[in-house]
């Protein structure tokens, strides 16, 4: 396992807070010289643990107001298949295989309850290999930045 140090758990941090923070901005934040920030946040991208820099879309902004899991239960010969087919849903944002009782977990937007009932039942439900499902609807979110200036790992 690859070690990192107090400073690099420090740009986590903040990286994670705002990515789109300047360099300069940072280094002045955390009180370093920005060519050593800059240095640091390019050895921590070329190490793989920054993977990418990206954006947040405020989705309910779009439209897409109903956030829902999906537990599944599927034959586990059809497993490459169902993966595929799930990919190829825009309303998927994500999936997981699991332990417990689902075989796989899949993270849905909707606009509507209708349409995530059509996604569900009409689209997830009708690939073959699917056994069952049972759709959790987001009530509310409440969501936290991590922190991992607080270890050192």
């Amino acid at each position: 396992m690859q070690r990192f140090d107090e400073l690099d758990m420090k740009i986590l941090t903040e990286l994670t807070r705002d990515a789109s923070i300047s360099v300069p901005q940072l280094s002045k934040n955390l009180n370093i010289n920005s060519s050593v920030l800059y240095s640091r946040i390019k050895r921590l991208s070329k190490r793989n643990l920054i993977k990418k820099f990206t954006i947040m879309v405020n989705e309910n902004m779009l439209g897409l107001n109903i956030k829902a899991t999906v537990g599944i239960n599927r034959d586990p010969k059809r497993k490459d298949h169902i993966h595929k087919e799930l990919l190829n849903i825009a309303e998927v944002r994500s999936l997981s295989e699991v332990t417990g009782r689902f075989d796989m977990i899949v993270n849905v937007n909707a606009s509507t309850l209708e349409e995530l009932h059509n996604i569900v039942i009409e689209r997830i439900g009708k690939i073959e290999g699917i056994q069952n499902t049972e759709t959790f609807v987001e009530m509310q979110r409440t969501e936290k930045d991590p922190d991992y200036s607080e270890q050192v790992y």
